[in-house]
């Protein structure tokens, strides 16, 4: 791992042989042994990330996310953990910390996520299941399952040919 173009904050937990990219910026984070992360990725505190997972350039994986293992995950890949997102409160205050809710989201191990796919918040993709590039996953994957489209709609079983 070079440590040209990183942050990556003390309190992150990186596990054996994870490659890192440049320009990558990890915080508050667990990272599983072997697992690969493409440049230009952030990942908030409060995420994980499993054993000898993939994760591709441009992806954002915010806090609440939880990654198992064996997991792709494609370019440019957005995970959304709220909801309801406002800037400020009712008063015109700046929301802070207290004022939102975290709602996890659960990948499941041997999933893949297609390049530039939304995943929205408080959802679970199943083991096995095969995201459809661009996609907007609004609610749960069951596992072994291939889902495209926007929102994303299942397309057939993963072991179907």
């Amino acid at each position: 791992m070079s440590n040209k173009f990183l942050s990556i904050a003390d309190d992150v937990k990186l596990g054996k042989d994870v490659k890192i990219y440049n320009f990558v910026n990890l915080y508050g984070c667990e990272i599983g042994d072997g697992t690969k992360i493409g440049t230009f990725v952030e990942i908030q505190r409060g995420a994980t990330v499993g054993k000898n997972c993939k994760i591709s350039s441009h992806t954002f994986i915010c806090e609440g996310v939880h990654i198992d293992d064996n997991c792709f995950i494609g370019h440019n890949v957005t995970f959304i953990n709220d909801k309801y997102p406002r800037a400020t409160n009712p008063d015109g205050s700046m929301q802070t910390d207290a004022d939102w809710v975290c709602v996890p989201t659960y990948i499941k191990k041997g999933a893949s996520i297609g390049s530039s796919s939304t995943i929205l918040c408080g959802i679970t993709i199943g083991e096995n299941a095969v995201i459809g590039c661009g996609a907007v996953v609004t609610k749960d994957v069951p596992a072994n399952t291939i889902v495209a489209g926007v929102p994303a709609r299942v397309m057939r079983r993963a072991d179907e040919k």
